[in-house]
């Protein structure tokens, strides 16, 4: 897969079937979008050339407000559209100037000028342009007006369950029902950062830690809790369990903190990148009278933690 973020690297071709979208997560829903962008370019024999958007467009629209959260950051939709066949992945640098592009212009200058437009392939919501203006009606005209096909997705609903990313937002932050996640995302929800040094407490209580620092202020933190986890390091895949919380046992600092113990590992790898997959929500973060109960209960997290990895 080709990656572009400058409209002039890409060569014109008329025989081009192309996908429009912010793709947050990259869910199941996403995930048919660009199946059926891959089909279009098979059977018609084009190039698919996948349009997204950095950052995303609700962190300009917002003015980067404290309360937006995404779902994947750019390496991570990118890191997944690799793996899904696209010849080619058009990075569009999301401003204010942009936002008031209209749908006329942004499909004229963007995909008709530029690129070449033979199919356009888009979700059954698909909303674009200038106040988000334009709409599936908008698109039947301009289609007729620069002569391409638009291919609208169904609504995917399995088990007649809506997916959205607002809906695992939802699921996420305020629920940490990750394992849920899952099966809409198609794959386990994952942070990625960077292991740095912390208080050493859960040394000192016999579960060592990893702390991480995420790099993307917007990425989305599961609710506060303990997640049983997978841990990729060094392109090794760890079992483990995760705090995400305050650890009110043995702090008043209200900052919240993420933390790894990696089963069966005692390297140290302050600096290394580290990536976290959550498997299932084990518990809320419990306040307990000493840390005896603590270490008791830590015992019993990786218990239950190794069942539900182990299955």
């Amino acid at each position: 897969m080709k990656v572009i973020r400058n409209i002039r690297e890409i060569e014109y071709d008329k025989r081009t079937a192309v996908s429009v979208g912010t793709f947050d997560g990259v869910h199941s829903g996403h995930r048919k979008i660009i199946d059926k962008l891959n089909s279009v370019r098979d059977s018609k024999g084009l190039r698919s050339v996948l349009i997204t958007f950095d950052p995303h467009p609700q962190i300009v629209l917002k003015n980067r407000a404290k309360d937006i959260r995404i779902l994947s950051t750019l390496e991570e939709k990118l890191e997944i559209f690799s793996q899904l066949s696209i010849d080619i992945t058009y990075v569009i640098n999301f401003t204010k100037d942009f936002a008031n592009t209209t749908a006329d212009d942004f499909y004229r200058n963007y995909l008709i000028d530029k690129i070449g437009l033979n199919d356009l392939v888009l979700g059954y919501d698909h909303m674009f342009g200038k106040n988000r203006e334009g709409n599936y009606d908008t698109l039947k005209e301009l289609s007729a007006k620069y002569e391409f096909t638009v291919d609208r997705v169904d609504e995917y609903k399995p088990d007649d369950f809506h997916i959205s990313s607002s809906v695992l937002r939802e699921l996420l932050s305020a629920e940490g029902n990750v394992k849920k996640a899952a099966i809409i995302l198609g794959r386990n929800y994952s942070i990625e950062g960077t292991v740095v040094e912390g208080k050493k407490l859960g040394r000192e209580l016999g579960y060592p830690t990893a702390n991480i620092k995420i790099p993307d202020e917007f990425k989305l933190i599961p609710a506060i809790g303990i997640y049983a986890v997978e841990v990729i390091l060094n392109g090794n895949t760890y079992f483990g369990m995760m705090s995400i919380g305050r650890n009110p046992t043995v702090t008043d600092d209200k900052s919240i903190k993420l933390e790894a113990n990696i089963f069966d590992f005692n390297d140290d790898i302050y600096g290394e990148k580290i990536k976290i997959g959550f498997i299932d929500r084990i518990r809320e973060e419990i306040k307990f009278e000493n840390i005896d109960k603590l270490r008791s209960q830590l015992h019993s997290d990786k218990k239950i933690s190794l069942e539900i990895l182990n299955k």
